[in-house]
């Protein structure tokens, strides 16, 4: 069992980026249309900004403002798929017999993105690239946890997952477009403003049918109407509880 608090939150996804947007979309207000958008990123140096994939302008578009310029927190990056687009695209150069480039196949390690963000913003501390399977984003908030519980004032945690190209369908089914969620995590009992949760895991022996939505995306709706709820998968039972 775990207590926090979520300080702050951003998410982005294609056309849905302001909190009123995703209000309206926790809602059922709105519907998302993954055409390939992504962020500009304007405040990343031009040069750097070209190294950027487009799902490490995601992660950085919702991250970055949950972190002043004098903060060293730690950052906790978590993907169940990665970079996909980077790896496909390196599969076919492949396929094709041509050359690889270092740079892309070093950008697309899966701890990379997590790289980049120390490097972008100077960061010393620690950083942490997490993979799991579709409760990848519960995972981050337990190592998130971790870092709390030996000190940090607050963590940033970032889960973000690309549509992957067509090649991928009928083999990764949980991503209906491309998202980010980011997180501002502190003690439970740390002053301030945000929401207090207390998560829990429990074993679940009938195990479970694939949720709908990811479970990051589950979440932000939970954080719209403050709803306790239960993400499953497999023999684990995470539950959500949202505390006084």
């Amino acid at each position: 069992m775990i207590d926090l608090r979520i300080e702050r939150w951003r998410a982005w996804a294609p056309g849905i980026e302001e909190a009123r947007d995703w209000a309206a979309w926790a809602a059922g207000d709105a519907t998302v249309a993954d055409d390939g958008q992504q962020p500009d990123c304007a405040f990343v140096p031009p040069m750097q900004r070209r190294r950027l994939s487009r799902l490490a302008r995601i992660v950085m578009h919702a991250a970055w403002p949950l972190c002043a310029d004098d903060e060293q927190l730690p950052f906790v990056f978590a993907s169940r798929h990665g970079e996909t687009t980077r790896t496909f695209a390196m599969l076919d150069e492949i396929g094709r017999e041509a050359p690889l480039s270092p740079t892309q196949f070093g950008l697309s390690v899966h701890n990379a993105i997590a790289g980049q963000w120390s490097i972008l913003r100077g960061q010393r501390g620690e950083s942490v690239a997490i993979a799991g399977e579709a409760d990848t984003f519960e995972h981050a908030v337990v190592e998130a946890a971790g870092l709390l519980a030996d000190g940090a004032p607050a963590v940033i945690v970032a889960m973000a997952e690309e549509r992957p190209a067509a090649a991928y369908d009928g083999w990764i089914d949980d991503v209906p477009f491309s998202h980010a969620v980011a997180l501002r995590i502190v003690p439970a009992a740390a002053p301030g403003d945000g929401m207090r949760w207390r998560l829990s895991l429990h074993g679940d022996v009938a195990g479970a049918s694939p949720a709908t939505e990811p479970h990051a995306l589950r979440f932000v709706r939970a954080l719209h109407d403050g709803a306790s709820l239960e993400h499953r998968w497999k023999t684990r039972r995470w539950t959500w509880h949202r505390l006084a």
